[in-house]
């Protein structure tokens, strides 16, 4: 088994979230939780380093497409009227450039963050990944009220000023995307 003092995670700061000046306050609030930062960067990301991190196949596209259907749902909106199609995958390749034009439109800061259940921490500190359903206490929560339904109103990623892998297998191909292993700094005890 390993060390899980030594779980790792990435975490990033959108550029909504650079923009807002959150920098310091997301650090903050991940070294106060006592996990150590390990790695840190100011990333201008290009459409390749973007498409390195977001998973783009047709299932992941399609999920996305269905959480905005179900939004739409939710709304009593008309999908077809909103984004021309009521077909999950169109609408998950819609908003995968989006998400590309998002990632690249200012600069992002990456960061890894180290300790017991990382992975679960940083995500609990960023708060759900719609901004209008995050509690108060998280970054999310606390500094957005972003939604689907207006995002796509708008034709446009959800602004939701961060990003946290969501388990081991996500944390280690985002790591590998955004780090070099010589980037990442080892603590000693």
């Amino acid at each position: 088994m390993e060390d899980p003092k030594k779980e790792r995670t990435l975490f990033l700061i959108k550029p909504d979230g650079v923009r807002k000046g959150l920098i310091g306050e997301v650090i903050k609030r991940i070294e106060q939780t006592g996990l150590k930062i390990v790695a840190l960067k100011v990333v201008k990301p290009t459409r390749e380093l973007t498409e390195g991190h977001l998973p783009g196949s047709d299932k992941w596209m399609k999920g996305m497409g269905n959480k905005t259907l179900g939004d739409y749902k939710e709304k009593n909106m008309d999908p077809i009227k909103e984004m021309g199609t009521d077909d999950p995958l169109e609408i998950g390749k819609e908003i995968y450039e989006w998400l590309i034009k998002y990632y690249t439109s200012g600069v992002i800061v990456a960061g890894i963050a180290e300790g017991n259940r990382a992975i679960e921490i940083v995500r609990k500190i960023m708060g759900n990944t719609i901004p209008v359903n995050a509690a108060a206490g998280t970054i999310r929560g606390d500094f957005s009220t972003d939604s689907p339904s207006l995002a796509n109103q708008e034709k446009r990623a959800i602004a939701n000023m961060t990003h946290a892998s969501g388990d081991p297998t996500e944390a280690a191909q985002e790591m590998a995307n955004w780090f070099k292993p010589e980037e990442i700094a080892e603590y000693g005890d």
